[in-house]
C-alpha cells in the first residue's frame, strides 16, 4: 500500500504523540482505544466516532490495537484526555474474532495488517477499560462497540462455556453506549461542554451504567422500568435466564422502550431505553464526514488489511434489519427499524470512490445489513411505535410494512450511469421472501418484479448470495426464516431471467448446521434437497453461539425464550460433526459416514437418493453386478444349472 497523493498525514486523526504535536495541540479532548487497525472509513466504528467528535470541535486521537502485554506504554503515550477515554473492542466481538465454532484459535485477523493474529486480547473491552482505569483512576472511561453492546446483560459466553454478568460488572467503565453511538454521544458531549461530569450522566438514552443496589434509580417520568431476573437467579435457573431474553429483545426493538434493571451481586446494571431510529439527515451527517476512506499511513509497510480490502469499493445504503433472524445480532446492535441515507449522500460517496487511484470501475456492493431493505418502513408509523414484534417479516410479512423496492432500483440505475462506473454489484445478502409478499399492493408487487429483473440482469458478479439457511420448515421457524419453498420460487425466477437475458450466473446459498431445533434427519433432508438442486455447497457454517441472540439462549438454556418450551440443540462435538458432514454429501471422505448414519436412522431411501449409482446394486440381500458377470462356457453351464 502506498500513501495516496491526495492526502497528507494530517488528514487522518492522530495516532501518536508526534502526530498530536504536529497538529500544534498541547492536549487531546478524547482518546479512543480500539482493537482494530485504524481505517478512516465509515464502515469502522472508531473512525465514525472520531470524525463525529472532531466535527463538533473536539481534538480527538485514536490508539489502534494497543499492546497490553508490555509496560503499557501505548496506554500512556498520549497522556490524559480533557474529557474521557473511549474504548471499543473493534468491529467484531473479540472472541468471535479469535476463535472458530470448534473453539480453535484462528490463524488470522481480518482487521489487522497482513491478517496477523494476536494483536488484541480476549475480551478486549474489559482488558482495555481496566488498564486505563488502573493507570488513570480519575479519568472517565466510556465503553462502546459491538462486543460491549451485545454483552450488556447476563449472557452465555460460548468460549468459557458459562453465563457471564453484564459487561459493566467486569469492565471498569463509568458509562456504556450500546448500539450505534452517534445520538447518545452527541448528547454526552453537549452536557460535558456545559460542565456536567460524565459519571453523572445517568438519564441519556441508549446508555448503561452500574450503581449500588440500594441507590435510587435516576428519575425520568417518561420511562417505565422492568426489573430482570438477577444474574444470580439466572445462574441458578436457566428458565429465568431464557425468560429475561424476551424482555431484552423486545425493549431493544421498541420505539418507546422501558428502562431495564438487572442486579449483579450488590450492584445493579441500569440500561436506559434506546433512541428512536436516526433520521435520513442524521445518518447522512455521519456518512458525509471527511473520511479519507483509507487505512492510516502507519500501515504502509505492514501489508494489506483484509477487512478493508473487502469493503474499500462498497457503499452502505442503510442501517438496521427487520429480519430478526434467531442467530443474528444485527437488530440487537443496529435496531430493527431501517435508517436510510439520501440518494444524494449515496451518489456522493460513489463519486469519491471513482476518484480513488486504484479503482477500476467495479463497485463490490451497493447494500447494507440486508441488500434490499433500503427506505422500507411502516405505512403507518404509529403502528410501528407500538409494535413489539422482533421481526417484521416472520412468521409473516407485516401488513403495515411497505416493501416497495422502487427507491433501490432507482439508485442501482443511477449509480450504473455515473462516470467511472462499469458495474455496480450487490454483494449483500438478498431477502428474497420480500419479493413474494402476498399482502403487498399491486404497485409494490410490480416494484418487486422490476427490482428482481434489474438485480439479476445488471448487478450480479456471476454469483448471487442468498441465505435460505436450512430446508426444514420446523428449523426455519426457529430461525425466523421463510419456508424453503420460497427459495425454489426465487431460483425459478433467477433461472428464467438468466435464460431470457442469455446470462450464465449462479445462486450461492448459505446454510447453517447444528442450529437449535435441528435434528440429524433435518440435516439429512437438507443434503437430499441440495443434491436434487445439484448444489455442492461452499458457503456453510456451523452454528456459533454469540451473545444476545435467540438461538444462543436456546443453546445454553434448552428453552425457547418466547414459548419457554424445551427445545433440542446439538451441543456435543460428535453431534455437531454428524450434522455438518451432511452439508458435504458430495465429498468422498464423508460418504461412508453419511451412509452409516442413515442406516442407523433406517433411512435407506435417503442413501439411494444421495448415492444412486453406487447403491442401486448394493441393496441388502442382493448380489451386486460385479458378482453376476460370468464369462465363457463354464458360466453358461452354471446359469443353466441354476435355472
Amino acid at each position: 500500500m502506498k500513501l495516496d497523493k491526495r492526502y497528507k498525514m494530517e488528514d487522518w486523526l492522530p495516532t501518536s504523540a508526534k502526530e498530536v504535536e504536529k497538529r500544534g495541540w498541547d492536549s487531546v479532548d478524547v482518546i479512543l482505544f480500539t482493537g482494530d487497525a485504524y481505517i478512516d472509513h465509515p464502515a469502522f466504528g472508531a473512525a465514525v466516532i472520531g470524525r463525529m467528535l472532531e466535527s463538533h470541535g473536539l481534538k480527538v486521537a485514536i490508539v489502534p490495537q494497543p499492546n497490553w502485554r508490555d509496560d503499557l506504554r501505548d496506554f500512556k503515550k498520549l497522556g490524559r484526555p480533557n474529557y474521557f477515554f473511549g474504548v471499543t473492542a473493534g468491529a467484531m466481538d473479540s472472541m468471535v474474532n479469535h476463535y472458530t465454532a470448534n473453539r480453535r484459535l484462528r490463524s488470522n485477523d481480518a482487521y489487522t495488517p497482513d491478517g496477523r493474529s494476536g494483536q488484541r486480547p480476549d475480551y478486549a473491552s474489559v482488558v482495555y477499560c481496566n488498564i486505563l482505569k488502573d493507570l488513570f483512576p480519575d479519568v472517565p472511561v466510556l465503553l462502546g462497540g459491538i462486543e460491549a453492546s451485545l454483552r450488556r446483560v447476563t449472557h452465555y459466553d460460548y468460549w468459557s462455556d458459562k453465563l457471564k454478568p453484564g459487561i459493566l460488572a467486569n469492565a471498569k467503565a463509568d458509562l456504556m453506549v450500546y448500539g450505534m453511538g452517534e445520538q447518545p454521544l452527541l448528547e454526552i458531549i453537549r452536557l460535558i461542554e456545559r460542565g456536567v461530569p460524565l459519571e453523572s450522566l445517568k438519564t441519556i438514552p441508549q446508555t448503561a451504567f452500574l450503581q449500588d443496589i440500594n441507590q435510587e434509580l435516576p428519575k425520568n417520568k417518561n420511562w417505565k422500568d422492568i426489573e430482570l431476573a438477577s444474574h444470580d437467579e439466572c445462574l441458578e435457573d436457566k428458565l429465568k435466564y431464557a425468560r429475561n431474553f424476551r424482555y431484552v429483545e423486545e425493549e431493544s426493538n421498541r420505539w418507546n422502550a422501558a428502562r431495564l434493571v438487572q442486579k449483579v451481586g450488590d450492584q445493579q446494571i441500569v440500561i436506559n431505553p434506546p433512541y428512536p431510529p436516526m433520521s435520513t439527515g442524521e445518518l447522512d451527517a455521519s456518512f458525509d464526514l471527511p473520511y479519507t476512506r483509507l487505512p492510516h499511513p502507519r500501515y504502509i509497510a505492514k501489508g494489506p488489511i483484509p477487512a478493508f480490502e473487502m469493503i474499500k469499493f462498497s457503499v452502505n445504503m442503510h442501517r438496521g434489519c427487520f429480519g430478526g433472524c434467531s442467530f443474528c445480532t444485527i437488530s440487537a446492535h443496529q435496531g430493527k427499524f431501517i435508517a436510510s441515507r439520501s440518494k444524494e449522500s449515496i451518489l456522493n460517496e460513489v463519486d469519491k470512490i471513482t476518484k480513488m487511484p486504484d479503482f477500476k470501475g467495479y463497485l463490490s456492493d451497493l447494500g447494507g445489513p440486508s441488500a434490499n431493505m433500503y427506505k422500507m418502513e411502516g405505512k403507518n408509523l404509529r403502528i410501528c411505535q407500538r409494535c413489539t414484534r422482533p421481526s417484521c417479516i416472520h412468521p409473516n410479512i407485516c401488513t403495515n410494512l411497505n416493501t416497495d423496492h422502487t427507491a433501490m432500483t432507482d439508485i442501482y440505475r443511477s449509480v450504473s450511469k455515473m462516470n467511472g462506473i462499469k458495474k455496480a454489484f450487490v454483494g449483500s445478502g438478498v431477502r428474497y421472501d420480500m419479493l413474494y409478499n402476498n399482502m403487498a399492493t399491486s404497485q409494490e408487487k410490480e416494484s418487486h418484479k422490476e427490482y428482481m429483473e434489474e438485480l439479476i440482469t445488471n448487478h450480479v458478479s456471476g454469483r448471487l448470495k442468498v441465505a435460505p439457511e436450512h430446508t426444514s420448515d420446523q428449523v426455519l421457524n426457529v430461525m425466523r426464516k421463510p419456508s424453503f419453498k420460497l427459495f425454489y420460487k426465487f431460483k425459478a425466477d433467477f433461472d428464467r431471467i438468466n435464460q431470457k437475458k442469455k446470462l450464465n450466473q449462479q445462486i450461492i446459498p448459505y446454510f447453517i448446521s447444528s442450529h437449535p431445533g435441528s435434528e440429524e434427519l433435518d440435516m439429512a433432508n437438507l443434503a437430499c434437497e441440495t443434491h436434487d438442486l445439484d448444489f455442492k455447497l461452499e458457503q456453510v457454517q456451523d452454528f456459533t453461539p454469540t451473545p444476545m441472540t435467540v438461538a444462543t439462549v436456546i443453546y445454553h438454556s434448552g428453552y425457547h425464550p418466547y414459548t419457554l418450551e424445551k427445545m433440542y440443540t446439538p451441543v456435543s462435538k460428535k453431534d455437531k460433526l454428524n450434522q455438518r458432514m451432511f452439508l458435504f454429501w458430495y465429498k468422498k471422505e464423508y460418504q461412508q459416514q453419511i451412509k452409516d448414519r442413515l442406516k442407523k436412522l433406517n433411512r435407506f431411501d435417503m442413501i439411494k437418493k444421495l448415492f444412486p449409482d453406487k447403491e442401486k446394486h448394493q441393496v441388502k440381500g442382493h448380489i451386486s453386478k460385479k458378482h453376476t458377470k460370468f464369462k465363457g462356457a463354464k458360466s453358461q453351464k452354471f446359469r443353466k444349472k441354476r435355472s
